[in-house]
């Protein structure tokens, strides 16, 4: 069984040589967390999505993952739909920084499925999630 940590190298694959190496160096202090895209709807009810973005980021935390949620930090910066071309092309910019990407919800905006073929173009690995942080089984 994996640790809660990840054991797994920049590509996916697991690695628990590097991971072993890493914990008996540190002990239980580990210097790596990798950064989770948190890809949710935010169009629509927003101060609901918003709510809903925040749970889904405890639950990256929770699962020893650092969350990167765009629209939690640009949520009233960012001045929708007249700068939409800049908050899609902050999204990329973002998205390349990342580890992986995971979905939430069963609602897929199109926003989130720029996101999401972005993802893929670069072969990220992407995860599935229920509105109840239950994973889907569907990867890509």
């Amino acid at each position: 069984m994996e640790d809660k940590l990840t054991v797994r190298n920049h590509e996916g694959y697991r690695d628990p040589t590097a991971f072993e190496a890493i914990r008996s160096a540190y002990g239980t202090v580990f210097p790596f967390m990798p950064i989770i895209y948190l890809c949710s709807p935010y169009s629509g009810d927003v101060s609901r999505n918003i709510e809903k973005a925040k749970r889904y980021a405890r639950f990256v935390i929770d699962q020893g993952r650092i969350p990167l949620c765009p629209h939690l930090m640009l949520d009233g910066i960012i001045r929708e739909p007249e700068e939409r071309d800049l908050v899609l092309f902050m999204d990329r910019a973002l998205l390349s920084k990342t580890a992986e990407l995971w979905v939430f919800g069963s609602t897929v905006t199109e926003g989130m499925e720029a996101e999401i073929r972005q993802a893929e173009r670069k072969g990220m690995p992407i995860r599935r999630f229920d509105e109840d942080c239950h994973e889907t089984g569907e990867e890509e």
